[in-house]
């Protein structure tokens, strides 16, 4: 056979490089016209659901014959460039050499496509029959069902390499956000460094803090004045003009993935602002998007809601329900009057939704908390939370994301007592939430603090230390909220103490009124008829550094920053992901500046949401600074933590009895390796009557060697006492 030209050669290729991505996008057309097809008979339901499933599988087989088909281009190609090669002398021109190139270029794109498509079609598989059933369940609708299921690889198209190959690493390695390197920072941007440039240029300040993980406060589009701290989103496929663009979150997501950062940010997916597109066409009086919402035109409907609902901010934005006059409707607003609920029940909502969670986790967004997750589901007679339509939606995002952007973790907030926590896990066969905030310990930890008794705590660890390994949750001190004092009353109840003087005393305590306190803060959303209020304030406050500060007392200054230490020492112990709240790694002070500002003056959580001090932060380096006393002491914790492997999530974890009220002490093991923790939360002195009795221990702090048998701890220190190896 005679053999071919280069020039005849390079149109072959070319033809069948062109055929192969012609009949991958013939097999999508004829799938969207056989699904579309489907749908418009509605005497077929039942033999929809059995084509889907036999589309699924066909689906999977045709790519894997177009990825055999496209690895054999690329063969082919190769061979073809060998054949150049073989055939080249000094005749050969500059244009021939570049077809060789370009053909060797086009079938390693084939190659890279037909493997990355094969890949997407494996997950889509894996999840379509599950999916399918709850969507099903939920909405009874195959046409909305079938154009999720289109637009979830349309967002899988349009993600980038870079994503593409994080999502095959962390797939490789599912559990890469259990280990013990991994520390967390949340700040509001403009209060951290001005915009989201001013962010990319801190990264630095971050790598030295240790942080590997940054929860970037809300940025999306809201309207000053009705923002809700930026949880009224305007727009989510748009970030707040002050703060940047879509384009800078890119480049920041960017950055910092070079770096080994991961970026958190908050998915606001209860309700929108009432400046949403969605909520003004409502309020025009259109159907299609009122029914997004919960629009009642008289009030006997919200009034049967009213008996059963709580109210989230009974003084600041009592009831569940707004009057709108121009459209003369009610719509329910759980939470602010700018806030309106969003209609799950309508799948027009669930997709929409998801794909604004695609197009952001496309943007290099690598875990989303989902705000308020509790309030999702709307139901008549019911309390409105916790619903079973809650965990469907959930589980069905979490596949969605496992499909789409498999490296992207779900972090749920759920503000509830533990029994209602959990179950947002879901199970370890279904999971739901990758990560839960550590709500209930957080609280009980400040409870601690107020009563010098670690008894309501080491209760509240065993619990926690008692759940599968498997869940993993956020532990943290201070967060951008207030502390709401949901503690287990019934436990406390046994021991005398009554749910609302107690919180009236822990409101006192930590405002500096009673106790002994040097806390100093401020309440939120008092109700004078209840007596409950929550508190506002930063760690540092809380421990008494702002007092001692303002009373220049050098003796109350250091007694303020070693409790201050203890506490992240022995957050540090807890198994999950410790955060830093912005400011707590120089330890920052309340902000009072809120209440010049028209905005958020009426707000007492601003007062710990104060903007970063980076005039004190140039004191790091100075150990005779307070700001270098916090930050090398932090310091020191954390290269512990990332160095010992007993620190890592799936370690065994306990308490032991210490017979001393005032001293907790948690022990970890893992892979033969034990760590005993102990943490005086008393302001005196005080002996932990434990009694380990398997050798000598280190202070890894210290590098002291001691047994771990009735041990000494000077007032609010605090000991990491590691098992030391027996000598073969």
């Amino acid at each position: 056979m005679a053999k071919k030209s280069r020039k005849e050669r390079k149109q072959a290729a070319a033809k069948q490089n062109t055929g192969k991505q012609n009949i991958a996008g013939q097999n999508v057309a004829v799938q969207a016209a056989e699904v579309k097809t489907k749908v418009e008979s509605e005497n077929m339901e039942a033999v929809k659901v059995e084509t889907q499933e036999e589309e699924a599988v066909k689906t999977t087989e045709a790519v894997s014959e177009s990825a055999v088909e496209e690895v054999k281009v690329c063969e082919d190609t190769a061979e073809e460039k060998s054949t150049c090669e073989d055939v080249k002398t000094e005749e050969d021109t500059a244009e021939e050499k570049s077809t060789c190139e370009a053909a060797d270029s086009e079938a390693e794109e084939a190659f890279r496509r037909a493997e990355q498509r094969a890949a997407y079609e494996k997950r889509f598989a894996r999840h379509f029959d599950e999916l399918k059933w709850l969507y099903m369940e939920l909405y009874g609708n195959s046409s909305m069902f079938a154009e999720l299921c289109d637009n979830l690889y349309r967002f899988y198209e349009e993600r980038n390499e870079d994503l593409k190959e994080i999502d095959r690493n962390r797939e490789a390695r599912p559990d890469w956000y259990k280990q013990n390197d991994m520390l967390g920072m949340m700040f509001y941007i403009d209060n951290f460094a001005g915009n989201m440039k001013g962010v990319e240029s801190k990264l630095d300040y971050l790598e030295k803090s240790n942080v590997n993980y940054i929860h970037l406060m809300p940025f999306l589009d809201t309207v000053e004045g009705r923002s809700d701290g930026g949880y009224a989103v305007a727009d989510f496929r748009k970030v707040q003009e002050k703060l940047g663009t879509m384009e800078d979150l890119e480049s920041l997501t960017a950055a910092c993935h070079k770096k080994g950062i991961n970026v958190c940010m908050d998915f606001v997916m209860n309700h929108t602002s009432e400046d949403h597109e969605w909520a003004k066409k409502a309020r025009q009086g259109i159907g299609e998007y009122m029914s997004r919402y919960f629009f009642f035109d008289n009030y006997s409907i919200p009034a049967q809601y009213e008996k059963t609902v709580p109210q989230v901010f009974p003084t600041t934005a009592p009831g569940n329900f707004t009057w709108l006059p121009e459209v003369e409707h009610f719509v329910m607003t759980s939470f602010y009057p700018y806030q309106w609920d969003l209609n799950y029940k309508n799948p027009r909502v669930f997709n929409e939704m998801m794909y604004n969670f695609l197009f952001l986790a496309n943007k290099g967004i690598d875990i989303i908390r989902i705000d308020a997750v509790p309030y999702i589901w709307k139901e008549l007679n019911t309390q409105c939370r916790n619903l079973p339509q809650v965990h469907t939606i959930v589980r069905m995002m979490r596949m969605i994301g496992e499909i789409v952007c498999p490296s992207v973790l779900l972090l749920g907030e759920v503000v509830m007592e533990p029994e209602k926590v959990v179950p947002y896990f879901g199970t370890v066969e279904k999971p739901e939430c990758h990560m839960l905030y550590n709500v209930t310990t957080m609280a009980t930890t400040w409870h601690t603090v107020a009563t010098r008794d670690v008894g309501l705590l080491r209760q509240q660890l065993d619990i926690v230390n008692r759940l599968p390994k498997e869940y993993v949750f956020l532990n943290y001190l201070r967060c951008h909220d207030d502390i709401g004092w949901g503690l287990d009353y019934a436990s406390l109840l046994r021991e005398g103490i009554r749910e609302r003087p107690h919180k009236q005393y822990l409101n006192d305590y930590f405002q500096g009124y009673v106790g002994e306190s040097t806390s100093r803060g401020e309440l939120y959303n008092a109700d004078p008829i209840t007596g409950d209020a929550r508190f506002c304030g930063t760690t540092a406050s809380m421990c008494g550094i702002e007092k001692a500060g303002f009373e220049q007392d050098a003796e109350a200054m250091e007694r303020a920053i070693q409790k201050d230490i203890m506490l992240h020492a022995y957050m540090f112990m807890q198994s999950g992901i410790p955060v830093l709240y912005s400011g707590d790694e120089i330890g920052q002070v309340n902000d009072y500046t809120y209440k010049e500002d028209p905005h958020k003056s009426a707000d007492s959580r601003y007062i710990h949401r104060g903007a970063m001090k980076w005039e004190l932060a140039e004191n790091i380096t100075d150990a005779d600074t307070v700001e270098g006393k916090v930050f090398q002491r932090l310091g020191q914790l954390e290269k512990i933590r990332k160095s010992e492997k007993v620190f890592v999530s799936t370690a065994d974890t306990w308490t032991i009895e210490t017979w001393e009220a005032g001293v907790l002490c948690i022990g970890r093991y893992f892979e033969g390796e034990k760590l005993i923790g102990l943490f005086n939360f008393s302001e005196y002195d005080k002996t932990a009557w434990i009694n380990e009795e398997d050798g000598m221990y280190v202070d890894l702090i210290s590098g002291k060697e001691m047994e771990a048998r009735g041990v000494n701890i000077p007032a609010f220190g605090f000991y990491y006492l590691k098992k030391e190896e027996k000598a073969e």
